[in-house]
C-alpha cells in the first residue's frame, strides 16, 4: 500500500498525526509561564484532532473560521471547514479504519491526474484518535442544477450538460489506459461493500471472478440463496461465448457512477464524486 499512496500529491495517508508533530520544532521556553502554557494547550488540542492539525499546518490555514455539516449519506458524515486559506471538505467514519478512504483517495487522484473531468483533489487520509478514519479533500461549490447531469429532459440546456458529462468521461477513459490489465492498485469499496481489484490479464476472468462471482458469494453467505447463486454461475459459464471476438481495452473507470455521485460546479461543468475506481 505504501508505494501506491505516493500517488497523492499532498501528505501521504500513511503519515500519522504524531509523526507530523514530531517534525515540528520544539517551542522555546517563554518568560511568561501563562503564554507558554497556552501554546502547549493549543498543541495538545491539535494533537487530539488530526483534521484541524492538518488544516492548520499543511493546509496552510492560520485559523478555522467555521464548520458546517453536509449530508454525507448513510455511511459517512461530511463537514465543510471554512478557513482563511479557503474551504476544505472532510468525511469521517467512526467505525471503519482508513483503508476505505485510502482507496477513495487513490481513485480520486487517478481520475484527477487525467486532467479531464473535474473531481475533488484528495489531501489527507488518517485515523481518528477515538476510532475510525477521515479524509480531507478539496471543497467544490456545487451549482443549483446538480440533478441536471442525469435528469432526462427535453430542455436543450440540460441535454447540453449531459453531453458535457459524456464527453468528459470519454476523455478520462482515453487518458487513463491500463498497461497492467484489469483491476486497480488497491482493494476498495462500493458503498461499504468490499471490492476486489486483483490485477487480471483477461477481462472475462476479472469480471466473472471479482465482480459477478464475488457478489454471488456474498449473497450466498448472507442469505443462503442457492438458486440465485446457481443461476449466476450459469451466466458466468456463458460469458466467453457471449463476448467471443470482442476487443476490450482496459481503462480507468469511476466504478460507482450513479446520479448521487454526479454533480456540477458553479460554472455548470460536471463533477464526479465518491469513486470505487478500477480499470476495465
Amino acid at each position: 500500500m505504501a508505494a501506491n499512496v505516493a500517488l497523492l500529491s499532498a501528505s501521504s495517508p500513511s503519515t500519522s498525526a504524531s509523526s507530523i508533530l514530531r517534525r515540528r520544532p520544539r517551542p522555546r521556553r517563554s518568560a511568561c509561564p501563562r503564554r507558554a502554557a497556552s501554546r502547549l494547550s493549543v498543541v495538545a488540542a491539535m494533537s487530539d484532532d488530526p483534521i484541524k492539525e492538518w488544516i492548520l499546518t499543511e493546509g496552510k490555514a492560520t485559523q478555522i473560521t467555521g464548520t458546517s455539516s453536509i449530508g454525507g449519506g448513510c455511511i459517512n458524515a461530511a463537514q465543510r471547514y471554512d478557513t482563511d486559506a479557503g474551504s476544505f471538505f472532510v468525511k469521517t467514519n467512526r467505525r471503519i479504519g482508513p483503508a476505505m478512504f485510502e482507496g477513495e483517495a487513490l481513485g480520486l487522484k487517478a481520475m484527477y491526474d487525467t486532467k479531464s473531468i473535474r473531481v475533488p483533489l484528495p489531501y489527507k487520509v488518517g485515523s481518528l484518535p477515538t476510532g475510525g478514519s477521515f479524509i480531507i479533500m478539496e471543497y467544490i461549490q456545487f451549482g443549483r442544477s446538480r440533478g441536471d447531469q442525469v435528469t432526462l429532459s427535453r430542455n436543450p440546456f440540460r441535454s447540453k450538460k449531459k453531453s458535457a458529462l459524456g464527453r468528459k468521461l470519454a476523455e478520462m477513459h482515453k487518458a487513463a489506459k491500463s498497461d497492467k490489465g484489469y483491476g486497480f492498485y488497491v482493494e476498495n469499496t462500493i458503498g461499504s461493500t468490499p471490492q476486489i481489484n486483483t490485477w487480471t490479464a483477461d477481462w472475462i476472468e476479472f469480471y466473472s471472478k471479482h465482480r459477478l462471482g464475488y457478489q454471488l458469494k456474498l449473497i450466498s453467505q448472507r442469505f443462503g440463496d442457492s438458486a440465485i447463486y446457481e443461476k449466476g454461475q450459469q451466466l458466468i459459464e456463458k460469458m466467453h461465448p457471449l463476448f467471443d471476438g470482442a476487443v476490450i481495452e482496459p481503462c480507468l473507470l469511476h466504478g460507482d457512477l450513479w446520479s448521487g455521485n454526479i454533480s456540477a460546479d458553479t460554472n455548470g461543468d460536471p463533477v464526479i464524486l465518491d469513486p470505487a475506481c478500477y480499470c476495465m
